[in-house]
């Protein structure tokens, strides 16, 4: 599909999923203008200040980084994304939950509960308004959501554990393999870049600590950011990398924490979904184990739009395509996972969760 215009991309550099949509574009080699986001400009079309959005050369626009991702698929197939082999499919889609729904502890803490990367994050937040002000009310109300989501005193030991042993598996895949699956960039690259690019790579604290311990995953970043042109594939035969099963095992860590919030979520569901009243963004009542502590915050219902395209991958496949992907993930901690079947389901009506009928 040859463009016409740009497509517009209102992103940041120091935004979550701004980072997940990015490496998207040179990698499809697609022409793309990033701006500043135009807060007033998106929710007067939105409904809502929220972005990374990206407008298209005829003027749609899209809102919602999982469906930014389907779409320019769809449009843009080669190089593909997303793999149509069993299990380096489910895999994708798997890493790409970690991405938006996990990943988010570690990036939250690291960015609102050290002095330091508070600071520099409030300039980072002011500069596109030139406000120097502009970010001190916004990080005094992120850090006092802390507890809200997640990030106490007795989950932060956890967290930091979690991170430690995350970026120690990265860095031992990626000195074998170029991306996650193998040698070219994929859903699951993508998924993980919103927080290990938007928050550890770019603030204060972290940044030290991937610079000092996880080199392979700042070179991983920085070819996200700038794919090369000669990248080879995923591996052969729908295999993955044996580098990859310690990266999901250690995923799995949130596994007990998405199972523990499609439950609540289906629990407020079978009273709210009939009345017609908008969907919460989020709400309190989330308990799970989270490694060795117990983990207490706020379930969000768009969890269970995410869990949705995992288990929607792995249901769409024959029997016997099922039982590939079992047993490439036996062991992981992520059968709970491919296990559930939620009572209730979501969709996206355009530009807001709606419960479907």
């Amino acid at each position: 599909m040859k463009q016409q215009a740009p497509y517009i991309f209102h992103g940041h550099d120091v935004s979550y999923y701004s980072g997940k949509v990015r490496p998207a574009f040179p990698q499809k080699n697609l022409w793309v203008r990033e701006v500043l986001p135009d807060i007033r400009e998106i929710k007067r079309r939105t409904g809502m200040a929220m972005f990374p959005v990206v407008v298209t050369p005829e003027d749609e626009l899209w809102q919602d980084t999982s469906d930014i991702l389907d779409r320019l698929e769809a449009l843009h197939p080669e190089p593909p994304l997303y793999p149509t082999t069993p299990v380096q499919r489910v895999v994708s889609y798997l890493m790409e939950l970690y991405g938006d729904e996990i990943g988010a502890l570690p990036a939250m803490h690291y960015r609102w509960s050290f002095d330091e990367s508070i600071e520099k994050v409030v300039v980072d937040f002011s500069m596109p308004t030139g406000d120097s002000e502009g970010g001190h009310g916004f990080a005094k109300k992120m850090r006092g959501a802390l507890p809200f989501l997640g990030v106490t005193s007795e989950t932060i030991p956890a967290i930091e554990a979690h991170t430690a042993e995350l970026l120690d598996h990265l860095s031992e895949h990626f000195t074998s393999h170029r991306y996650l699956l193998g040698d070219a960039m994929s859903l699951a690259d993508c998924g993980l870049m919103g927080p290990l690019y938007g928050h550890l790579f770019r603030d204060a604290v972290p940044s030290k600590l991937l610079y000092t311990t996880a080199f392979q995953v700042c070179a991983w970043i920085e070819r996200m950011n700038r794919p090369p042109r000669d990248q080879a594939g995923w591996l052969p035969d729908d295999a993955l990398p044996e580098t990859l099963r310690p990266v999901l095992s250690t995923m799995a860590d949130g596994v007990p924490m998405l199972v523990a919030a499609v439950e609540a979520i289906d629990a407020f569901a079978s009273e709210q979904a009939q009345t017609g009243e908008p969907i919460p963004r989020g709400f309190p009542g989330l308990v799970a184990r989270y490694r060795d502590v117990e983990f207490v915050g706020a379930v969000r219902p768009y969890t269970l739009w995410m869990v949705q395209r995992s288990l929607d991958a792995y249901r769409s496949l024959t029997q016997p395509e099922r039982a590939q992907v079992d047993a490439a993930l036996a062991g992981t901690g992520w059968e709970p996972l491919l296990g559930l079947e939620p009572v209730h389901r979501l969709k996206r009506a355009p530009y807001q969760l709606v419960w479907e009928p």
